[in-house]
């Protein structure tokens, strides 16, 4: 009975941490070829506004962070970067800047949802029509499927 016992729990063990690799590994095996930093580049130079992604704020962590440059035109977001890899990641556009779940929890139904994040090393993302840049400050990476934080950065 013991070894029963030990099998069930050293074969669950094993199963939550596949589930976990996998939760981590698929967007990353699945994710779409990054825009060429070339065209990156020049996407960003019609940027009205532009501001940095950095690791240290409250809310990132070593699973949960983002880095480089994040450019917006009237039209397109343009990141300039890396970001760590995970599902369902979203672009928002909010009205004060917030470094983490707490205080993002509160504005994400005044936030305006902009797009899906498909990769991890730079992305391009339309504005959708009649959606102002200039009304918000803020552009905020969030993973949606488990409510994180992953980075923010404040524009204007």
């Amino acid at each position: 009975m013991r070894r029963l016992i030990l099998l069930v729990i050293s074969h669950g063990v094993v199963l939550v941490i596949g589930f976990g690799l996998g939760v981590y590994f698929l967007p990353i095996l699945t994710a779409p070829e990054a825009p060429d930093a070339a065209v990156l580049q020049q996407k960003a130079q019609a940027a009205q506004f532009s501001a940095n992604f950095t690791r240290d704020l409250k809310g990132s962590d070593f699973l949960h962070w983002g880095e480089g440059k994040i450019s917006l035109t009237p039209t397109q977001i343009i990141h300039e970067g890396r970001l760590a890899p995970g599902p369902d990641y979203k672009v928002y556009l909010v009205s004060e800047f917030v470094e983490d779940e707490d205080a993002f929890l509160p504005l994400k139904d005044q936030s305006k949802l902009i797009g899906d994040v498909k990769t991890f090393e730079g992305f391009i993302l339309d504005v959708p029509e009649g959606v102002d840049i200039a009304q918000y400050d803020t552009v905020l990476v969030w993973c949606e499927t488990f409510g994180e934080f992953i980075t923010a950065a404040k524009y204007r």
